[in-house]
């Protein structure tokens, strides 16, 4: 899935910068630069909700980001979040899965060298990413 949420910024020094989204209760980062900073925040907001997904939890929608609170000082800045993305990317971890298919597919797809769970993987890829 994909997320856009506000994140606000706090710069303590000129090597820590602290990050949070409101919208999401404890996502709460700190980077060593504002760079750094964003792409903590995003990291931790991909593992908040991640976490969410998994455990059918309810996630908020994001606030409008002319409505959130700020102190003096602190910026703000929307995220991209892609949920798939981010677990495509981390977590590649493999489990065998059996499949029923046809014999004469089985048979067409061994002569032609096809990896059927390669297709399976790539066509599984494709749905997850063009449904969002």
């Amino acid at each position: 899935m994909k997320y856009v949420y506000t994140a606000v910024f706090t710069i303590e020094n000129e090597h820590t910068v602290y990050a949070r989204i409101p919208d999401l209760p404890g996502c709460i980062t700190t980077g060593k630069d504002l760079n750094d900073a964003l792409l903590q925040v995003t990291d931790a907001a991909s593992i908040w909700l991640i976490s969410a997904e998994d455990n059918d939890d309810d996630i908020p929608a994001p606030t409008p980001q002319e409505t959130i609170r700020r102190e003096n000082g602190q910026l703000l800045s929307l995220i991209s979040i892609d949920t798939i993305l981010y677990r495509s990317l981390n977590d590649t971890r493999a489990v065998r899965k059996n499949v029923s298919l046809p014999l004469w597919m089985v048979n067409l797809a061994s002569k032609r060298g096809i990896n059927c769970s390669k297709v399976l993987q790539q066509s599984l890829q494709s749905i997850f990413s063009n449904s969002q």
